[in-house]
């Protein structure tokens, strides 16, 4: 089976989360990101399809956890966006060999080791895509790619339906698949709320966070 790595970008933690700077403080957000991290990390560690974690970030506590984790650290494009720091370790992994990227954003807390090993599973011989949409079914969640560049990303509130136009225009029919833990992600008020009403998220460390903080 092709060698897939998983591959996180992270920003700095200062001045994260802005968009729930009404429902949280400044230190609360920083906290937050910084726990997701690790629920995230967490699964990816327990993971037994993947053949390593690499990390992109320039921040000095999320380049600790990632190693916390057992996971390889770069800071290959860290500051061109989400979509640069992707693309920025797809080339550290061509550079290595690797045969397939799977990325994941820092924020979907509720992900788990069987949701990672189901998204590996369906990657198909080469050029293939695999894409975990958002809850919202706008958002792109968790991209596969093999080889790691195999068509050009481009992440954002509503890339889901742009990334399966693009593998398509590409000669690649894209796999979806629905993952409930990998759909939850945290950026709105909103989110908070789902994700705290979710029954099995308080065995993650983010819902007892956020409990502790009251909300």
């Amino acid at each position: 089976m092709t060698d897939v790595w998983a591959a996180v970008p992270v920003k700095e933690f200062a001045g994260a989360k802005q968009r729930l700077s009404g429902a949280l403080s400044p230190a609360q957000r920083e906290t937050l990101a910084a726990t997701m991290l690790e629920d995230v990390l967490a699964a990816l560690s327990g993971a037994t399809r993947l053949a390593g974690i690499l990390v992109n970030t320039l921040d000095p506590r999320a380049a600790d956890l990632a190693r916390k984790y057992g996971a390889q650290v770069t800071t290959e494009d860290a500051r061109s966006g989400h979509t640069g720091a992707v693309m920025g370790m797809a080339k550290v992994l061509i550079a290595a060999g690797r045969g397939a990227l799977l990325t994941l954003p820092g924020d979907i807390p509720g992900v788990t080791s069987a949701e990672v090993d189901t998204v590996v599973s369906s990657c198909l011989a080469a050029p293939s895509f695999t894409i975990v949409p958002a809850h919202d079914e706008l958002g792109s969640n968790a991209v596969l790619c093999s080889p790691p560049a195999v068509i050009p990303l481009r992440f954002g509130d509503d890339s889901f339906f742009p990334h399966l136009a693009t593998a398509r225009t590409h000669g690649i029919e894209p796999t979806v698949i629905r993952q409930r833990g990998i759909s939850m992600d945290i950026d709105h008020a909103a989110d908070l709320r789902m994700f705290l009403r979710a029954g099995d998220m308080a065995r993650t460390r983010t819902w007892v966070l956020l409990d502790k903080f009251g909300l």
